[in-house]
């Protein structure tokens, strides 16, 4: 088994994976989904969790094999970041979601030096926002960041185009497809669930899959 598919696997068997094409969740950006990833879910399921960190540091070292430190994301990346810096002998810090308003308040946490070079850590992207945002913060520190590691990324255009933009490389262990593919040929969803999945992906403000018409 490929490693994508291995982590789809796992992802869904623990339940990390909810799908609700009927009844979608609502994002904080408003976005209307039929799947909901919650990768926080690894961390309890001890044999997944080893699947996910070692996937991860298999990638760092595949596609980033000069990384000097990791930065997880807050606060979803900071445990996997955390987990991997130690399998790899890396360090690793944070970047929260905005200043600290105490002590020194630091964005960064950890030791970054100017120059160092650094693989972002997030658990899933969707539509890239946050992540940037990391990367951006990293940037004004004077990080070379190399790229970003994930759990899980859906896939979406808009998401995928920010990167682009951005000049940011981002390797995932699996993805929407991917999960689709593993969940109707292990009967969580029916087949015909899987184009609904697929057209939430590619344009997720056309709300039609909701009704089953794509």
């Amino acid at each position: 088994m490929d490693l994508s598919t291995q982590i789809a696997t796992d992802l869904l068997s623990i339940k990390a994976v909810f799908f609700r094409p009927e009844e979608p969740f609502t994002w904080a950006s408003g976005i209307k989904s039929p799947v909901y990833c919650d990768n926080r879910l690894t961390l309890t399921a001890p044999e997944v969790r080893t699947h996910v960190e070692t996937g991860l540091a298999q990638l760092i070292r595949e596609n980033y094999p000069e990384v000097e430190l990791l930065m997880g994301t807050s606060t979803a990346g900071i445990a996997h970041a955390a987990i991997v810096g130690h399998l790899m002998g890396l360090p690793m810090g944070y970047v929260r979601s905005s200043s600290k308003d105490h002590g020194r308040q630091n964005r960064i946490e950890g030791r970054l030096e100017p120059g160092q070079k650094v693989v972002v850590v997030e658990d899933l992207i969707s539509t890239g926002g946050s992540v940037l945002d990391v990367v951006d913060a990293l940037r004004e520190a004077g990080a070379e960041v190399m790229g970003v590691v994930s759990i899980f990324t859906y896939g979406m255009k808009r998401g995928l185009e920010r990167l682009e933009e951005a000049k940011v490389k981002n390797v995932s262990l699996t993805n929407l497809d991917h999960i689709a593919a593993v969940a109707a040929q292990e009967g969580y969803i029916k087949n015909e669930d899987v184009k609904r999945l697929l057209a939430f992906r590619d344009n997720p403000s056309d709300e039609s899959w909701i009704g089953g018409t794509k």
